[in-house]
């Protein structure tokens, strides 16, 4: 645990962490307040769904345009502008009622589409706060893990606050969250100082490396993994007649993640990032094939718990990949690429397995994210093999 004690012990690493965490809550909060308001509100299913997709899309959608103003005009007027977006958005949808479908669907995809980008900012500081490589791969595995408690917590707290405040309550506190969360957040000077370097005046910006193209398409794979366990824990509970069983798998595996991302930072491991990046995926796909013998429950959770491992570290090692790669003054909007594309792979995922539930047995069915993550890890692989050929091919020329 030497590596989290130096990063932790550098100047603004607590209050960067803290305040960031905090301002992230509505990312695990938001697909299910808007879900449970707009039932309590009398909207049907179709229009439940059709609405909460809507927020998603929009979540999607604005992640990299607002990275790309981060990287263009600094962290403070994008995350000052954007936080008071989104959370108006909530606001307005706390008072909207059944006859309101345009306004609740407005204010869902303002409160979407401008979700204040504090993640690839928190990314794209580590370098400029830290001073030490072995510091930034400690943050990067800290950040990688906590991001599992954010969507452990997410719904846990949106019960609490539709229990004590009600539906309307709960979708206040979610924007107030991230307001308050951001404006915590910027009190650290480095966000107000951070700058993106000079970059090439074109549209592809990250995009024009080839690598994170790769890494963006292998994790539109690890998104679906996990949007597939999503709806197969819901089928595996109701298999064993246990509700609450759905939630258990689901915290069982981010705990898991939350392990590897821990251990994975604990520690100096050989090889260069992008090689880790590959063989982590395959130890993704492997930790999953156990779950499609859907044994009972006892042993069903320890299951989940290993499936997770890899997770954590995996999403360690690819911000650590993107760091390096991506253009310069690009930084902020690569790992936001990154977001939205595991949003779509998970949507994707998701999809796919109510798919697989209705044609196959539930056993088939779980073989889904085994699958998934191996057609990450055989993208990275064809990556790696590319590569190596034109560098032999330069090498003989």
């Amino acid at each position: 645990m030497r590596a989290y004690a130096e990063c932790l012990r550098q100047r603004h690493v607590k209050h960067l962490v803290s305040t960031n965490i905090v301002g992230r809550l509505p990312n695990g909060m938001g697909p299910l307040v808007v879900a449970l308001f707009l039932r309590a509100q009398g909207f049907d299913y179709a229009v439940v769904g059709l609405l909460a997709a809507l927020y998603g899309l929009a979540t999607a959608v604005g992640g990299p345009v607002l990275g790309r103003f981060v990287d263009l005009h600094g962290q403070t007027r994008v995350l000052l502008g954007s936080a008071a977006a989104s959370t108006a958005g909530f606001l307005t949808l706390s008072v909207t009622s059944r006859e309101q479908v345009a306004v609740a669907a407005l204010s869902i995809v303002i409160a979407g589409l401008f979700t204040p980008p504090l993640e690839p900012c928190l990314r794209s500081l580590w370098p400029y706060v830290l001073d030490s490589p072995r510091a930034v791969s400690a943050a990067y595995a800290l950040d990688a893990a906590l991001q599992e408690v954010i969507f452990v917590a997410g719904p846990l707290l949106v019960v609490a606050f539709v229990s004590a405040l009600g539906t309307s309550g709960a979708v206040v506190v979610t924007g107030v969250l991230a307001a308050i969360g951001t404006l915590g957040f910027l009190a650290a000077p480095p966000t107000r100082s951070w700058r993106a370097e000079r970059r090439a005046a074109d549209w592809l910006g990250p995009l024009r490396s080839s690598t994170l193209r790769y890494v963006l398409l292998a994790f539109v794979f690890v998104g679906g993994t996990i949007g597939m366990l999503n709806i197969l824990a819901v089928a595996y509970a109701e298999a064993r007649h246990s509700a609450a069983l759905s939630g258990i798998i689901l915290g069982a595996n981010a705990f898991g993640a939350l392990i590897g991302g821990l251990v994975y930072g604990a520690r100096d491991w050989p090889g260069s990032a992008q090689s880790r990046l590959t063989w982590l995926m395959l130890g993704l796909a492997l930790g999953y094939v156990p779950l499609a013998f859907t044994p009972s429950p006892a042993l069903f959770l320890p299951l989940a718990v290993l499936s997770g491992i890899c997770l954590a570290p995996a999403l360690a090692c690819v911000f650590a990949v993107i760091g390096d790669v991506v253009p310069a003054g690009t930084t902020t909007e690569a790992f936001a690429w990154l977001v939205t594309i595991f949003v779509m792979g998970n949507a994707i995922g998701t999809s796919l397995a109510g798919t697989a539930l209705e044609h196959l047995s539930l056993e088939a069915a779980f073989t889904a994210p085994a699958l998934s993550a191996c057609c990450g890890f055989l993208v990275l692989t064809s990556a790696r093999l590319m590569r190596a050929r034109a560098e032999r091919v330069s090498a003989n020329r």
